[in-house]
């Protein structure tokens, strides 16, 4: 086969709705061609309409009993202590390998720099911190459990 003819199955193969032409020339070559799939780009359509200006709605009076409440939920917030959280989407692991003592447990003081935990992502295991300072009240995931970003790890005094 010449170019030309090669040129030809081209033209053929695009204006068509074959995705594949095998062809075989009567010297035993053998000539595949193969259509790419199509990719479908989606672009976001922003409309330009403009949107009418709403009037601030006046602030809600709040009475002392309200006023209370909220300062109540405020405090037993601030009893139950921080949270550390996941960094990242992995598996949670207590301890560096299953023979070895977990990182920390209830009880435990951590600081700052404290390693808490290893996170595995993409077979990497990353080492994670603890970022505040306190005792360890609860541990939250069990060993070995996928946890999702910002998920809560542990629970701080």
């Amino acid at each position: 086969m010449n170019f030309k003819e090669i040129k030809e199955l081209i033209e053929i193969l695009d204006n068509s709705n074959l995705t594949e032409i095998n062809i075989e020339d009567n010297k035993g070559s053998i000539i595949n061609l193969k259509k790419e799939k199509e990719r479908e780009i989606i672009t976001p359509q922003i409309s330009q309409q403009a949107f009418p200006a709403q009037a601030a709605a006046p602030a809600p009076v709040q009475n002392d009993s309200a006023v209370s409440e909220a300062s109540s939920a405020a405090n037993s917030e601030a009893d139950q202590g921080k949270t550390i959280n996941a960094p990242m989407v992995g598996t949670f692991y207590k301890s560096p390998s299953p023979e070895e003592e977990a990182y920390v447990k209830v009880g435990d003081t951590v600081s700052n720099d404290s390693t808490v935990c290893i996170l595995e992502a993409m077979k990497l295991f990353n080492e994670i911190q603890a970022e505040v300072s306190g005792e360890i009240t609860e541990i939250l995931v069990e060993d070995g459990q996928m946890v999702e970003y910002g998920q809560p790890l542990f629970k701080v005094k």
